[in-house]
């Protein structure tokens, strides 16, 4: 199974980038835009000179369980770099979707309270709401990550969309927002 497969079977429809754009980007913004593949693991990230953002991070089932997301981690965290990415809400009835939070809970990831991220899929018309973790070596405040979300949204989410999909995705103004009083909130609880 190549590594889009592996992706493809793990992560929903309206999460999965379609290959051609993920080549794509392999191929035209490989300054920024990397794969590391072994063989129970795909990792899609960009490496932005501020900061990191993970696309995807599979692991096999049959390799979960032994340090590898963790290492494959810990090799992003040695760049010394904010590490932002993107998950789904937590649905009890999916554990797979409550275990990737406590393991990003465990690898010393922040949800991001203030920025909300409510995307429509070009694949399935829906809206899907996503939540925001990140890692900062240097203590960053969300403003910061936001900033980096929506960078990373415009370079990656919809680099050359209309070309790929026919369409575009929704602008970031719309997809992104930021709301200071919920990190203020969340620091007076501190």
């Amino acid at each position: 199974m190549n590594w889009y497969e592996k992706l493809n079977q793990y992560f929903p429809i309206e999460e999965m980038k379609s290959k051609e754009h993920m080549e794509l980007l392999l191929k035209e913004q490989r300054e920024v835009y990397h794969k590391d593949e072994g063989e129970h693991h795909v990792l899609m990230y960009a490496e932005f000179e501020q900061f990191i953002f993970i696309d995807y991070l599979f692991v096999s089932s049959n390799a979960r369980g032994q340090g590898l997301g963790r290492k494959l981690i810990e090799k992003l965290k040695n760049k010394n770099k904010p590490i932002i990415l993107e998950v789904e809400p937590i649905d009890y009835e999916d554990s797979d979707s409550e275990k990737r939070l406590r393991f990003y809970k465990r690898e010393g990831f922040q949800h991001a309270s203030s920025i909300g991220y409510r995307r429509r899929s070009l694949a399935t018309n829906e809206v899907n709401q996503m939540e925001i973790l990140y890692w900062s070596p240097t203590n960053e405040d969300e403003e910061t990550i936001y900033n980096g979300m929506k960078k990373m949204y415009e370079q990656i989410h919809t680099y050359k969309d209309k070309q790929l999909y026919g369409e575009s995705y929704e602008a970031v103004e719309k997809v992104l927002t930021y709301n200071e009083n919920n990190e203020d909130d969340m620091l007076r609880q501190i």
